[in-house]
């Protein structure tokens, strides 16, 4: 009788801190929606900056002229870096943020764009596709032959989504890679 009361004991003790374990993740996780992410300067580079832990900020420091420019191709107020990335010597990717939020959720629903450079110095079948985490939003791409760029391309609530790139160099795929937005859970 004494065992099996102490053994209901324990399991029910250790339910309840289950219970709490779960209940403060969940909270955690609820207040990392609504909380504002930290934006940190990058230096060097006219102005722009990038949301603290997202990948690629020596790409961006590498050279303040190029990350310029790359901001600029997706319009005015995009100019807080959400990541980049360099595919060898083929391609490099780079998404921006505008500050803005197209819901309340601060991690997901970010207005995200997204564009692929063409380092190559030639023209070459590419391609850039944005998608969000939610099933029922369309993924936005473009994909051609180009010399300079694919994209822009955007995503309203693109905060912890993914960004495919895609390049061929005549018959043989020379980038081809899902780059996932870092942060997200």
């Amino acid at each position: 009788m004494f065992t099996r009361s102490v053994r209901r004991n324990a399991v029910v003790a250790a339910a309840l801190a289950l219970t709490a374990v779960t209940a403060t993740s969940a909270d955690a996780a609820a207040d990392s929606d609504t909380k504002e992410p930290k934006i940190i300067e990058l230096g060097g580079s006219k102005g722009l900056k990038m949301i603290e832990g997202a990948d690629g900020k020596a790409l961006l420091q590498a050279d303040a002229t190029v990350t310029a420019a790359a901001a600029n191709v997706c319009g005015s107020g995009y100019t807080i870096s959400a990541g980049a990335a360099r595919y060898g010597t083929n391609a490099s990717l780079y998404l921006w943020w505008n500050g803005k939020y197209s819901g309340s959720n601060k991690l997901y629903d970010k207005y995200i764009c997204g564009v692929l450079f063409n380092d190559t110095g030639a023209a070459r079948s590419m391609g850039i596709r944005l998608k969000d985490n939610f099933t029922d939003t369309p993924h936005a791409e473009d994909f051609g032959t180009y010399s300079t760029y694919a994209g822009p391309v955007y995503q309203k609530r693109g905060g912890c989504g993914e960004a495919y790139s895609y390049m061929k160099s005549g018959s043989r795929v020379v980038v081809d890679n899902i780059y996932t937005m870092s942060g997200c859970n």
